[in-house]
């Protein structure tokens, strides 16, 4: 085991492990940060047939496994922080930090396919611009702009790191798999493990404070953008 306490990051959809690179050195001293690309995303393992929330999780457990870890503290951004919950509910995480989770819609709903959509959407324009994108992306506001839906500010981002999201967005073979997906969250009662959650997704509409309280009474609301959290939004 490491003397430091192991905390694993887990990125949003379409994103890589990259989103937490500015973070990685603010913890370093206090931890032994992991950050591990999502099965199915930019840089992660493949996968084998239709992608899950499920399948992503698994691959995360034998990550864990791998390192000889059995559990770790969990910090997660958005479908992040939905695999975090999953990963406490295994009995595999220590405390979660779920960051402005996915998960808590109603498969099907307007939540989930509002999301998908600009995600689509996103990805076409992002698809569309790749011949320009490093050039375009020294614009802060083309930053802003072209990552609103995906980034809560963009502009934050230098050009180098906006050009890494757009290419982890277009190599991602998982995220449409993802958004639409028949999964959700189930009811965790009672908690299996701390968890501390902040903020209403981006893939979710501010409802899901409530179905969040409705699954898991015990957890912690810190309320809307109280945690810190990657420019990256998902």
């Amino acid at each position: 085991m490491p003397e430091r306490p192991p905390l694993l990051l887990l990125h949003g959809v379409m994103m890589s492990a990259n989103a937490w690179s500015e973070v990685v050195p603010l913890l370093e001293d206090r931890f032994e940060v992991l950050t591990p690309t999502a099965a199915g995303h930019h840089g992660g393992s493949a996968l084998e047939g239709r992608a899950t929330v499920a399948a992503l999780v698994d691959d995360t457990e034998l990550h864990l496994d791998d390192l000889g870890l059995d559990t770790v503290h969990v910090a997660g951004n958005s479908l992040g922080g939905w695999m975090g919950i999953e990963l406490a509910r295994r009995g595999r995480a220590r405390s979660v930090c779920a960051l402005s989770p996915a998960g808590f819609w109603m498969p099907g709903g307007r939540d989930q396919t509002g999301s998908a959509r600009r995600l689509r959407f996103v990805r076409q324009l992002t698809r569309a611009s790749a011949p320009v994108t490093s050039t375009v992306m020294r614009s802060a506001l083309v930053r802003r702009l072209s990552m609103r839906d995906i980034a809560v500010r963009g502009d934050r981002l230098t050009p180098e790191a906006a050009t890494v999201a757009a290419t982890d967005l277009l190599r991602c073979t998982a995220g449409l798999d993802i958004l639409s997906t028949t999964e959700s969250i189930a009811p965790l009662d009672p908690t299996p493990c701390p968890i501390t959650w902040c903020g209403p997704s981006t893939t979710a509409s501010s409802r899901s404070g409530s179905t969040v309280r409705q699954h898991a009474a015990s957890c912690r609301a810190l309320g809307t953008w109280c945690c810190p959290a990657p420019a990256t939004s998902r």
